[in-house]
């Protein structure tokens, strides 16, 4: 009988239809595959079973996160090479459904299926949030926001750095990652106009490094919110240690919850991801209504490439598995209808999307560089959902599968004079 590598190959093959660009290494020792191509590693028949059980994204994610499945050589050749099969098989490409219409694809899941071993289910892994989705109640959207970031402060010093900024960064060719987020929360004052004086309202504050910096080189008073405990411990603290606390104050606190306007200004950097599109409308009006007439938005958001059927669209299993729990991606247009609806005047759109790839690769490097410290922080499963996130991500932005945009709008008054200059890319 063949080896558990070359069964394994060739049930694969039949059931994709297309070669597999991969070598397959087993749990017995055999290898199937071009020498030269990235390994995945089946270290048992229990990801068998995950994948068998769970057809698709979220069983390979499983057996990811649990160490049943492995990758050797570059992370990122063996992502590429398994993306056209996994996460960007075309419109036209034939469904599970369809394909087990084939007798060979059938013979090929019985083959699978004795590989596997026993016909019982293994418990998902314990990183895995299971619940419904898409909800967006304040109670399931602090549910899922301290899914995300309630994992410890530690482990995020280690991904992020020291500047603690959880958001793309503003890129030179020389800059290292500190300076080049320093840069990107300058660019955000700078769009928003702030003078001494003002006040901010950021929300989705993260660990303060918005506010900490709004306030401190721009002279302003900063609010800032969290649905984050965590978060927000760590952000007091910054802001004491800053001497800013008479500038800054952290609360955790719903956006739907602030009723202290009028803002001149309202930064929301990352954060508009995880309000859902049945909720979209709401958080722009509310927004809208915490600012003074004149005041400006900065709306930092990840976005999506438009479907041919947008009814279609459905939240990507292992990221609402375990990454962000409800959160959602809408493409710029829609963003910026929303926003128009709720009363917002849109004056400038900013794609920056390869610096969004580069932030994290580089976050990846700062994971990889303190493996063995980040699994004792949180959990190995835990590290591995983010290094494979994070490195999956990094291909999205370079491949154009999804994007980020800076949105600058204005609450323009009934004279319509919206305070902005007239060549607003010098950001005056």
């Amino acid at each position: 009988m063949a080896d558990a590598a070359s069964r394994l190959r060739s049930v694969a093959e039949q059931v994709l239809g297309v070669p597999l660009p991969v070598r397959l290494r087993a749990w017995d020792g055999s290898q199937a595959g071009p020498p030269d191509a990235p390994t995945i590693v089946v270290r048992n028949r229990r990801a068998l079973r995950r994948m068998l059980f769970k057809p698709g994204e979220l069983g390979m994610a499983r057996a990811w996160v649990s160490g049943d499945l492995d990758i050797e050589g570059d992370l990122y050749s063996a992502l590429a090479a398994m993306s056209g099969l996994i996460w960007e098989r075309d419109e036209g490409g034939r469904t599970l459904a369809q394909a087990l219409r084939d007798p060979g694809v059938r013979a090929a899941v019985r083959e699978l299926l004795r590989l596997a071993g026993p016909p019982f289910p293994p418990a998902p892994p314990r990183e895995e949030m299971r619940r419904h989705r898409h909800l967006h109640t304040r109670h399931s959207d602090r549910q899922a926001i301290s899914h995300h970031y309630d994992v410890g402060n530690d482990f995020y010093e280690i991904v992020l750095g020291p500047s603690m900024v959880y958001s793309c960064a503003y890129w030179e060719d020389d800059s290292t990652l500190e300076t080049a987020q320093r840069d990107k929360l300058e660019l955000v004052c700078a769009k928003l106009g702030l003078s001494p004086g003002q006040r901010l309202l950021d929300v989705g504050c993260g660990w303060g490094s918005m506010a900490i910096h709004a306030a401190r080189e721009h002279g302003v008073s900063v609010v800032g919110v969290t649905l984050s405990q965590e978060q927000a411990a760590y952000a007091r603290k910054r802001v004491a240690d800053e001497g800013l606390t008479d500038r800054v104050e952290i609360r955790v606190q719903d956006y739907r919850d602030v009723r202290d306007g009028p803002y001149e200004a309202i930064s929301s950097i990352g954060m508009a991801e995880h309000v859902g599109a049945e909720r979209y409308l709401e958080y722009a009006r509310s927004l809208y209504g915490l600012l003074k007439p004149g005041g400006r938005l900065l709306n930092h958001q990840i976005a999506r490439r438009p479907q041919r059927d947008e009814s279609a669209y459905d939240v990507d299993d292992f990221i609402d598995a375990y990454v962000f729990p409800d959160g959602e991606l809408a493409p710029i247009g829609t963003t910026v209808t929303q926003l128009e609806r709720a009363g917002f005047e849109v004056r400038d759109v900013e794609s920056i999307r390869e610096h969004y790839a580069r932030t994290l690769r580089r976050w990846v490097l700062n994971l990889e560089g303190e493996w063995a410290r980040a699994m004792r922080l949180t959990s190995p499963g835990r590290a591995r959902v983010w290094r494979l996130y994070m490195a999956a991500s990094a291909l999205a932005f370079e491949h154009n599968h999804i994007g980020v945009n800076q949105v600058l709008a204005v609450r323009t008054p009934e004279s319509g004079a919206s305070g902005l200059p007239l060549r607003t890319r010098t950001w005056n």
